[in-house]
């Protein structure tokens, strides 16, 4: 693969990936998940494992790492939502 492609794989994942993490440690530490949508979280997260076994067939190490902790922070939130709605 052409190197600067490989780089824009890269850049894009890591800021995709990143762009998650305010949420959860917010939702971590805040313990509301009041205003997480469990359709989109449900919805969201397969799109995620879908890409990352498209990852995995194509062979691109950017689109597999990127999608791989994507969808740990997701399930992360996911717990999260399952958790803290049923201490309500």
């Amino acid at each position: 693969m052409n190197p600067l492609t490989e780089a824009i794989g890269y850049a894009a994942g890591t800021l995709a990936t990143l762009a998650f993490v305010p949420q959860v440690v917010k939702t971590w530490r805040s313990k509301s998940v009041e205003d997480l949508s469990f359709t989109t979280l449900a919805t969201f997260t397969t799109g995620i494992a879908l890409w990352l076994v498209y990852g995995v067939r194509a062979r691109s190490f950017p689109i597999i790492l990127a999608n791989a902790i994507t969808l740990v922070l997701n399930a992360v939130l996911v717990v999260l939502k399952v958790r803290y709605r049923r201490r309500r």
